[in-house]
């Protein structure tokens, strides 16, 4: 290696120097001086190798750290993460760039005849730029792309690689992440996100990128027919696709909607337009696009936190609105509040994902028992960290369940083409993601939104609210209490510390928690199932970084490191059975307890390592 750069004044030696020198000081990790070596010493970073100097004779170990410790790697969505102008653990264009070439270098090499990619972005900074950066790219490739030309949401998306028969997709978006991040999610020819063996296939070819093709500008590539630009077509086939999973009853019901800043007023309202909803309106302060997400706490648009609703709540109050819907800034998730009674003046309560998931399962199965359609080889799609009691419901609708389903959506969409997507008929995830029809395979906070919206006219007309519904719901099937708790790890340590915990949880695991003996370990990464008495047996279930600790009376608590960020997720899920329910007042307090417990047990544990 000589000590300058070719066509360059870096001095190469020196700069290295001083990263080993900090590496020896501890300001950075040893990942890290790796990964800054390549961008400086090889040719396709060479256009960045100037902003690393400048980085290093600065002193910004921090950012540099952060930045280059682990090369950004696909998770459950995709390739997410901070942006930052370089680095190989930040996005920017070239960690865009790489993963769209890497992603057509592999479709070019497994899909024969015509190739074509369907493209789509959010609302987020930047979001446009990747999104014709990968329009770029791909024509550079080969390939039609499919482009809609303003913000639109990752279903629409799903449904457009579907739609055009594309050989795959690519949405630019960071979903509720906050405002610092962006991200791609890759599609393939299905709809669904990109699942084994194509996920490692991609990110081989993507971290090995030498070339990123930019010969074509975005304008002459639409001039030339190379960008289809189909923004009104796909709209029009996508809301009637959304509109044929409607249920026929009363829409008496006056809606207050919430886009929190994303894309969702693209869907949601024609959707619900679609059904026959006419008193709907958008919530003002989160009304206008923005990537900064300015009227939302913490200004981060995720419907899964009930602060975001506060609000739209005093809003609906006021005016007389009946339902509350809110949707993530890519309109693939979507959060409910409504009042505790029939008084809109009185206390209203947001749902969790998981009560959503319930409410929407049995409002689904129950309309299609109506039509006469409902046979033993229908079926639901659940996670394993989905409740429960959406497997109850359907046992009492007599249909199947497929719920042996690592986190993830993709997984889902995958179960409705290995079972048949004509027996499909929901799907959801706690996250607050759902899916009816088979128009995407990917959730859609527009269908969820219209079917809530029916459910609650249907609740209205009866004389009784959203929550007074669940309330009948938890007395038929048991009361469920389930809570999340994401325990924040950042950084390279805290990469090093998920590790650590991971391996405690299946080597040494707490004998109890929260009171509750543990009965079993189900350890998902190794396959097998371990008992507190030394035993153990295979586990048949799907692999994943994931244990689930079983506990006395039906009570478990599944623990994974997040896919797309710097947390480990504790999953907590308590029960009472239908027969053993009193005072369901009395059933909430004693579950909240036991879920408080719970927590306080599994913060000592992570905390212990």
């Amino acid at each position: 290696m000589g000590t300058t750069m070719s066509g360059s004044n870096i001095d190469t030696k020196s700069l290295l120097e001083q990263v080993q020198q900090a590496t020896a000081d501890g300001k950075i990790t040893a990942t890290a001086a790796e990964n800054i070596e390549i961008w400086l010493t090889e040719d396709r970073y060479a256009r960045y190798a100037e902003q690393v100097a400048e980085h290093i004779t600065s002193g910004k170990w921090k950012e540099l750290d952060d930045a280059f410790w682990t090369i950004i790697p696909f998770g459950t969505g995709g390739r997410r993460g901070k942006m930052y102008p370089i680095g190989s653990n930040a996005i920017n264009e070239r960690t865009i760039g790489e993963s769209a070439q890497g992603l057509a270098e592999y479709v070019k090499e497994t899909v024969s005849g015509d190739l074509s990619c369907a493209i789509a972005y959010d609302t987020r900074h930047r979001s446009r730029e990747f999104a014709e950066l990968c329009a770029r790219i791909l024509v550079s490739n080969g390939f039609t792309v499919y482009f809609l030309d303003d913000y639109r949401s990752t279903p629409e998306l799903s449904f457009l690689v579907r739609y055009k028969k594309c050989s795959c997709g690519i949405m630019v978006t960071a979903s509720h992440n906050p405002p610092s991040d962006n991200a791609v999610k890759v599609y393939w020819s299905t709809g669904g996100q990109v699942m084994p063996p194509h996920d490692k296939q991609i990110i081989d070819r993507v971290m090995n990128v030498q070339e990123i093709p930019l010969g074509v500008e975005f304008d002459s590539a639409v001039a030339d027919g190379k960008v289809v630009i189909c923004t009104a077509e796909t709209d029009d086939a996508f809301i009637n696709a959304v509109k044929q999973q409607k249920f026929d009853g009363p829409r008496d019901l006056k809606i207050l909607y919430s886009p929190l800043h994303g894309v969702g007023a693209s869907a949601v309202m024609p959707a619900l337009a679609a059904d026959n909803f006419t008193d709907v309106s958008i919530f003002g302060p989160h009304k206008e696009p923005s990537g900064d997400f300015p009227n939302v706490p913490g200004h981060v648009s995720n419907p899964e936190n009930p602060a975001v609703f506060d609000a739209i709540i005093e809003q609906a109050k006021t005016d007389g609105s009946e339902l509350i819907l809110a949707t993530d800034p890519d309109c693939d998730r979507v959060g409910c509040a409504a009042p505790k009674t029939m008084d809109v003046t009185g206390e209203w309560g947001t749902f969790t994902g998981n009560q959503i998931g319930v409410l929407l399962a049995d409002h689904v199965l129950s309309e299609r028992k109506k039509g006469g359609g409902l046979t033993p080889e229908h079926y639901v799609v659940k996670t394993l960290v989905t409740t429960e009691m959406v497997r109850r419901i359907a046992d009492s609708y007599n249909v199947r369940t497929c719920g042996n389903l690592q986190v993830g959506f993709k997984w889902i969409g995958g179960t409705m083409d290995a079972e048949g997507p004509d027996k499909f008929l929901f799907g959801c995830e706690e996250s607050h993601g759902y899916l009816v029809g088979q128009y995407a395979r990917d959730k859609d906070a527009a269908v969820a939104a219209m079917l809530l919206a029916e459910l609650a006219a249907n609740c209205k007309k009866e004389g009784k609210s959203l929550h007074e519904k669940l309330e009948s719901l938890w007395w038929q099937h048991g009361y469920h209490a389930e809570r999340l708790l994401n325990q924040k790890m950042p950084g390279s340590e805290g990469m090093a510390n998920m590790q650590k915990l991971m391996a405690k949880f299946r080597e040494t695991p707490p004998e109890s928690v929260g009171g509750l003996k543990l009965t079993a370990v189900r350890d998902y990464q190794n396959d097998v199932i371990k008992t507190p008495d030394g035993k153990s047996s295979p586990l048949n279930g799907p692999k994943g970084n994931m244990v689930i600790l079983d506990l006395e009376d039906d009570n478990y608590v599944a623990v994974r490191p997040s896919g797309t960020e710097p947390k480990v997720k504790f999953y907590m899920f308590s029960y009472v059975p239908a027969e053993q329910l009193s005072l369901l007042e009395a059933a909430q307090e004693e579950m909240e307890a036991r879920l408080d417990a719970f927590e306080k047990d599994l913060v000592a544990f992570a905390d212990s390592i």
